[in-house]
């Protein structure tokens, strides 16, 4: 995958940051456990699957066949030999590692498929998500992939990411979930017709913890428009993302959260497509004029997705970004919790220490007009993205 990197908009020093410890919050009937630290979280995906004594069901956007991979891999063919039934799904467009990485899962007795519409314009449509599911009983998912970059720690070039763990009645929404993908794949795997009529049927239920889908042909993705409905009165806005290109909608609504209350936004400062950074940039001078706090994060590439609105709380697999918000497969799991909203918050003030604040007069001073011209260029390239994706797959 890429590593080019974005220049940085001034020094800051990070030599002494590194990630946090894993933490556990109970709230409303479950467990949840985070992961900001790489090695931890490939130690508790290791874990997860090795404790696996009936079923493991996994799906991830991308799996590559290198040492993590590798690891993991071999970790689900302990899992067959020993009599656990295992099904892993894969996305074809994200993931590198080939069919023949698979067979001896296969050969043992596992499943193996790959998410892939039939190749041609509904190929632009990609399934983001990750999650691995443990007896129908536990399930770790987040932002993380399966792929050495996502396990190495900052100084090691890693990506900064969340994994969480969580037990419990959420834990039989993301099995339902999984059985759906699975016949949508075995009944041939390039019926968008059949998946929209799946996302448009799904519901997330009235539960304090939700599990919230959007998709490519859902004109009001349910986890958008679930974020969209909490903005609306909220006022209090904690986010960290990988990617900040939302449609102007949502840019209103984080503005209006500003003037009203606080917005604090930690976004990439390095990333593996430096075109995100310069079209992010370009979206800074609204927040920035509403009040909103932005921070740039800089020992490392920012791959998180967390979203903190007032009491409730969002992680999983979306980016704010078009794809994400409109048009990718994604999860996310909605939480209805002060406790957790406030460990959280105080999570994010680790990533802010590391990070580089974003003034008005660091935006009087760095956009100027042939900057402004390289943020529109790169914004304009997301936007052409995502509506090619729409149009095509009406």
């Amino acid at each position: 995958m890429p590593t080019e990197t974005a220049p940085n908009p001034a020094e800051t020093s990070t030599s002494d940051y590194s990630d946090s410890h894993s933490f556990q919050v109970e709230a409303q009937g479950h467990a949840f456990t985070f992961y900001p630290r790489g090695s931890d979280r490939l130690a508790a995906l290791l874990d997860h699957i090795e404790k696996a004594e009936e079923s493991l069901d996994l799906f991830y956007y991308m799996f590559q066949d290198d040492g993590a991979g590798t690891k993991v891999r071999d970790a689900l063919l302990d899992a067959v030999v020993r009599g656990v039934r295992v099904y892993l799904i894969i996305d074809d467009f994200g993931s590198d590692a080939p069919p023949e990485f698979f067979e001896p899962l296969v050969e043992a007795g596992g499943k193996f498929a790959v998410f892939s519409p039939r190749f041609g314009l509904r190929y632009l449509i990609r399934n983001h998500q990750k999650f691995a599911i443990a007896d129908g009983a536990r399930v770790m998912t987040g932002g993380s992939n399966v792929s050495d970059h996502y396990f190495a720690p900052p100084e090691e070039n890693g990506w900064c990411d969340l994994g969480v763990a969580i037990e419990g009645p959420v834990v039989a929404r993301f099995s339902e979930w999984f059985a759906l993908i699975g016949e949508w794949i075995e009944s041939g795997g390039s019926q968008l017709r059949k998946m929209r009529r799946i996302l448009r049927e799904w519901d997330p239920g009235n539960d304090s913890v939700q599990l919230t889908l959007g998709g490519p042909v859902v004109r009001a993705p349910k986890w958008a428009y679930k974020l969209k409905r909490d903005l609306a009165k909220a006022h209090r806005l904690d986010l960290v993302t990988a990617y900040f290109t939302p449609q102007r909608s949502i840019q209103r609504q984080i503005a209006r959260v500003a003037r009203r209350g606080k917005v604090r936004m930690i976004t990439a400062g390095k990333s593996d497509i430096s075109a995100s950074i310069d079209a992010a940039r370009l979206l800074y001078k609204r927040a920035l004029r509403a009040g909103a706090q932005i921070h740039e994060f800089q020992p490392c590439k920012l791959h998180m997705k967390l979203l903190i609105v007032d009491a409730i709380s969002y992680f999983g697999s979306a980016n704010m970004d078009r794809r994400s918000l409109r048009i990718n497969l994604e999860l996310m799991v909605r939480v209805e919790d002060e406790a957790l909203a406030a460990r959280l918050r105080e999570f994010v003030d680790h990533l802010q220490d590391a990070s580089l604040p974003i003034t008005s007069e660091w935006y009087r001073e760095n956009a100027g007009l042939w900057q402004r011209l390289r943020w529109r260029a790169s914004l304009w390239l997301g936007v052409a993205d995502a509506w090619l994706a729409r149009r095509l797959n009406p």
